[in-house]
């Protein structure tokens, strides 16, 4: 009964949400986290890093894609989330909205995983992405070194694979180029110039 009777998050409970926390609303719940531990950012950085030259901006690839880090996406649910990465195809999104949010569903999310928060992304926020129409989805875990690679059949998640350590991946949707996983791990030391 008390869960009833609780009030619904609005976004004004995300805009006075601490700066440095994330702040969603899941099924009208505020949640907030702390900022990413340092693994977790890297992986995320480097993901965003190795998909926008073939994907944003065409190099050495075929281009077409939006890729942004932690847009938060208001979904019609009422739900407000953001996943570490995501992106769109620009015939979905053929500009950048004027607010400091999305309304257009994305054709892609990944969430990097953290042991405070994998629960809540695989088993809140995968049903309410899969619900609000995004195509795919990728969950990468930089403790366990694994890459899931999902694709959203109806309402449902399929799961199309599972990679780790050091292969290098072909994953929908971005399947024309090929992503060394080893590159997304806090042991991978940065490229030299």
């Amino acid at each position: 009964m008390a869960d009833r009777a609780r009030r619904r998050a609005t976004y004004d409970d995300v805009l006075a949400a601490p700066a440095h926390v994330v702040a969603e609303i899941l099924h009208g719940v505020l949640h907030t986290s702390p900022r990413p531990a340092p693994a977790h950012a890297l992986a995320a950085s480097r993901l965003g890093g190795e998909l926008s030259p073939p994907f944003s901006r065409g190099r050495g690839g075929p281009g077409g894609w939006w890729i942004l880090d932690e847009p938060e996406l208001h979904f019609r649910s009422g739900d407000i989330v953001v996943p570490d990465v995501g992106g769109w195809r620009v015939e979905a999104m053929p500009a950048l909205p004027e607010t400091a949010y999305f309304e257009a569903v994305p054709d892609w999310i990944c969430e990097v995983l953290s042991p405070s928060r994998a629960a809540t992304d695989r088993a809140e926020k995968m049903p309410i992405y899969a619900d609000a129409g995004v195509a795919h989805a990728w969950l990468v875990d930089p403790l366990l070194r694994t890459l899931e690679v999902f694709r959203r059949v109806e309402t449902r998640w399929l799961l199309l694979g599972t990679f780790q350590g050091e292969a290098m991946v072909r994953a929908e949707p971005f399947d024309a180029v090929e992503l060394e996983l080893a590159s997304l791990w806090a042991s991978a030391t940065p490229p030299r110039t």
